[in-house]
């Protein structure tokens, strides 16, 4: 066929002979029916004939002309079609057709299309001159692919070209501006946008306020945003999931509402991102608001879309939710698994964790990656279920599932044997382990001796720990508690004063609890809520109550140098009690109570809140930053560790 190919371009005969002598002359008086002119190859080719419109091209040989030629490789590019693509250009060189820049141009974005970013570069060199959409077209094929580098560079060739940017250019070069030297580049490229004034092109707004937004520069974005004098859906989107990624959830959401009320019109990515902000929220009546919303405008159910929710409604603490959209999905993709498994984990739910696992390989439509094996391991650990746990990761060990673990899955299982109380064993996997532990995996271990009570172990986790972050407060609070609760008071006092000694302060708590539709934020000894004096009344009267059920303030919780009854005072301002408190003010009796803390939740008021949930008969739900709390009747689905 090449060879039939080649010989019609040089040596086209005026008229076909018919001649059995010639095993080609059947095809070659059945093609030269066609007329030799641009006209019928687009006829062709929009017929979906790509493969006769190359034999037409190749009948017509010298003849092809501008039209022609960028008829069939339009259709190639359509069709991603490399090969064919190929021949095109193959015949541009045969028949020595000098192609002008605009050609040149369109094989550059075929071959960026069907991932050949090498053919791309060397049609690029080989141009005798070159316009900004050469330049923009070879840059864009570099951003696409990953090579930030590569795009920049180009970039500043075509600035030391003389060739002026345009809005294409600025927005596709500003996507390649992600690493800490890039957001430097990216300064200096806005300051180039401002001097062409292109500040105020929406594409070029758009791409200038992801890339801040990404680099975690939300106040330089949202200074973008606002300074647009038109916005679309995809610039109201960036900003949104800028605040989203950044755990800026309420700002998220406030700015979503506003620009709902401006006629903002949303997508699926923007969905996307709200429910990844009501996520971090825990705000589940806002979630089923929006998954209303997204019913009621009829968007596609992309796999994205359908992962946020899985994600949202697991992490609101509606596990069934989760799984009913999990269910109803036409595809599945890793993240989809992903997304239902880690549920599973965070929910204590290892049996159901390891029971979806089982699923997914036997469908064996999607192949487990190494966040898989994370959740399940980690379900496993949450579950009570150490020795699947250990199973699952020696399978990984052996590669038996095609994966090598990672040092989060040897963190993993150390947490594992920290739950079920093998201390010792965890402590010994540590140091056999190929990797040097990180702070994570220390810490796992250090809560594992203040739960077991191994100060000997603790002690030596602590140094390691001390060491490698000095600053985390956690550390101390954690080796403190383990400390009185083994009743060594000097040691107590001892990490005090280290404290003091290296100004380690605590992020500040809060807790938040939604109600109709409203998120009330407490922070602790909070002053600033309208019913403040009520909420701080009402601490007190559960205090009294629930211990004459027999709680008692774990006063080792503080870490200030003064009285017991001034520990037990603090202790009741802690947030995640003014939540509670006001979650039942303000709900009716048996509603079950969901409250969110953005730290972890202290033994005194996972203790109170199962006194709460026991006298009060009512379900607990209390997310923290590692995991769910669901108490019922006065027990924790955590089984008091965590």
């Amino acid at each position: 066929m090449v060879w039939k190919i080649t010989s019609l371009i040089f040596h086209r005969p005026k008229q076909v002979l018919s001649s059995i002598s010639n095993p080609f002359s059947r095809h070659r008086i059945l093609l030269s029916t066609f007329p030799a002119n641009s006209t019928n190859l687009k006829t062709l080719y929009s017929n979906g004939q790509l493969n006769e419109a190359l034999l037409e091209m190749g009948i017509q040989g010298f003849e092809v002309e501008f039209q022609g030629y960028d008829s069939v490789l339009t259709e190639c590019i359509n069709q991603n079609a490399i090969r064919e693509g190929q021949r095109v250009q193959a015949h541009m060189i045969k028949t020595c057709y000098e192609a002008p820049v605009y050609l040149r141009t369109r094989l550059i974005v075929f071959y960026n299309k069907c991932g050949s970013l090498g053919d791309a570069r060397r049609v690029f060199d080989e141009m005798p001159e070159r316009n900004v959409v050469s330049w923009t077209a070879m840059i864009s094929g570099y951003s696409q692919r990953g090579y930030a580098s590569e795009a920049l560079h180009l970039f500043v060739e075509m600035l030391t070209s003389g060739t002026a940017p345009n809005e294409f250019t600025f927005a596709t070069v500003l996507t390649s501006c992600t690493s800490s030297s890039g957001l430097e580049l990216g300064r200096q490229i806005h300051s180039l946008i401002i001097k062409s004034s292109f500040e105020s092109h929406i594409f070029v707004g758009s791409s200038l306020l992801d890339m801040y937004a990404k680099a975690g520069k939300i106040c330089e974005a949202r200074g973008v945003f606002e300074g647009l004098p038109e916005r679309d859906v995809v610039s109201c989107t960036a900003i949104i999931s800028g605040y989203a990624q950044l755990g800026l959830d309420e700002e998220a959401l406030d700015l979503f509402r506003r620009l709902q009320k401006e006629g903002m019109r949303s997508n699926y990515v923007t969905y996307a991102s709200v429910l990844t902000a009501l996520s971090g929220l825990a705000a589940l009546d806002h979630g089923r608001q929006v998954h209303s919303h997204v019913v009621r405008a009829k968007l596609p159910f992309y796999v994205v879309l359908q992962n946020s929710l899985i994600d949202m409604y697991s992490k609101c603490g509606s596990l069934t939710y989760s799984r009913r959209v999990f269910d109803t999905m036409p595809e599945r993709t890793v993240i989809s698994w992903n997304a239902m498994l880690v549920g599973y984990s965070k929910h204590g739910m290892g049996r159901a964790a390891v029971d979806l696992f089982k699923l997914m390989k036997e469908e064996n439509k999607v192949k487990p990656d190494s966040v898989t094996f994370l959740a399940v391991i980690s379900g496993c650990s949450h579950g009570g279920m150490e020795d699947r746990g250990i199973e699952i990761f020696e399978e990984m060990l052996n590669r038996k599932n095609g994966f090598e673990p990672e040092i989060e899955h040897y963190g993993c299982v150390v947490d594992l044997f920290g739950r079920a109380g093998r201390v010792e064993e965890a402590f010994e996997f540590v140091k056999k382990m190929p990797f040097k532990p990180t702070a994570a995996i220390w810490g796992s271990l250090l809560g594992a001796c203040r739960v077991h009570q191994n100060v000997h172990i603790g002690e030596f986790v602590a140094r390691q720990l001390l060491e490698i972050e000095p600053e985390n407060a956690g550390n101390y609070v954690i080796l403190s508690n383990m400390y009185a609760s083994a009743g060594r008071w000097e040691d107590v006092r001892t990490v005090r004063e280290l404290m003091k000694e290296k100004a380690v302060t605590k992020e500040p708590g809060r807790s938040w609890i939604e109600l109709d539709r409203t998120l009330h934020t407490f922070h602790a000894s909070d002053r600033n809520h309208p019913r403040k004096d009520e909420v701080i009344a009402k601490v007190r009267e559960l205090s009294i109550k629930i211990k004459e059920a027999g709680y008692v303030p774990e006063l080792s919780c503080v870490l200030y140098d003064v009285d017991d009854e001034q520990k037990e005072k603090i202790l009741q301002g802690h947030s995640e009690k003014l939540a509670l408190a006001f979650g039942l003010i303000c709900t009716a009796e048996g509603t079950p109570i969901r409250v969110i803390k953005n730290l972890r939740i202290c033994v005194d008021c996972h203790n109170f809140a199962k006194f709460l949930s026991m006298v009060y008969c009512r379900e607990v739900s209390l997310r923290d930053k590692n995991r769910f709390h669901h108490i019922v009747g006065g027990t924790c689905s955590c089984g008091d560790y965590w």
